[in-house]
């Protein structure tokens, strides 16, 4: 990690953990699994941001989880969903999903394609409160929502047709082409992550490329741009 103005800290995407067992590759931003960094144990309620390619016809068998609210977001590929609830879905570029595990529930996530590998990023944040409700929800935002702007996909109100997360946290993402330009600010007393998901981003002035992320404590204009074309995630956080 890095320190680049008073309010930034980058993380490395070279830093993170790394795990390959044949079928999965994936990458971990923060401690997960037999990676740990005491740096790197999440940011206010963001938890986990796993990148895992997953090859195809391969996945991850019937698993549990509990009192976390968990992101599902495809960069490449399609991932179909099993659940306890009697949930059954396929997950594509452009959806957002979300599973509040809540009490528990169990699912299994799989690649469906005999051919096409699947990337997607795998987001872990903490709810308000335990012993939730288990929940799953799921909806798709075109292109054109995202292409040059921010998009909100989650967040705690489930505003502007976003889907609802137990949490302070407004989730936005957006797909920038060469010359375009996204403002963000981040107001006094909240704090804000930025995931660069696929291609290069400039963040007021520095150059970032895909698997770095950036903590960003304090209130800040945020000046994103491209000159080869990028998606982001971009977290509001309490």
């Amino acid at each position: 990690m890095s320190q680049n103005t008073i309010n930034h800290l980058i993380h490395d995407r070279n830093a993170r953990g790394h795990a390959q067992i044949g079928w999965l590759d994936s990458y971990h931003t923060f401690s997960f699994g037999s990676f740990y960094d005491p740096n790197r144990m999440g940011f206010r309620t963001l938890r986990v941001i796993n990148e895992d390619h997953i090859a195809p016809g391969a996945g991850f068998p019937t698993h549990s989880h509990r009192d976390m609210e968990i992101l599902t977001y495809v960069l490449e590929g399609a991932v179909e969903h099993k659940d306890s609830l009697g949930t059954g879905s396929v997950i594509r570029p452009g959806d957002a999903q979300i599973m509040s595990a809540g009490t528990g529930i169990a699912h299994s996530e799989f690649n469906p394609s005999p051919t096409e590998p699947l990337h997607l990023l795998q987001i872990w944040i903490l709810p308000d409160k335990q012993g939730l409700a288990p929940r799953y929800e799921q909806k798709s935002f075109p292109l054109a929502e995202k292409r040059g702007k921010l998009r909100l996909i989650a967040a705690k109100d489930g505003r502007d047709g976003a889907v609802t997360i137990h949490q302070d946290v407004d989730l936005y993402t957006s797909v920038l082409d060469d010359g375009d330009v996204v403002n963000y600010h981040v107001k006094p007393h909240r704090y804000a992550w930025l995931q660069i998901a696929q291609g290069i981003a400039i963040l007021n002035g520095e150059e970032l490329r895909a698997g770095d992320g950036v903590q960003i404590s304090g209130e800040e204009q945020l000046e994103i741009s491209t000159n080869v074309g990028t998606e982001i995630l971009l977290f509001d956080l309490g």
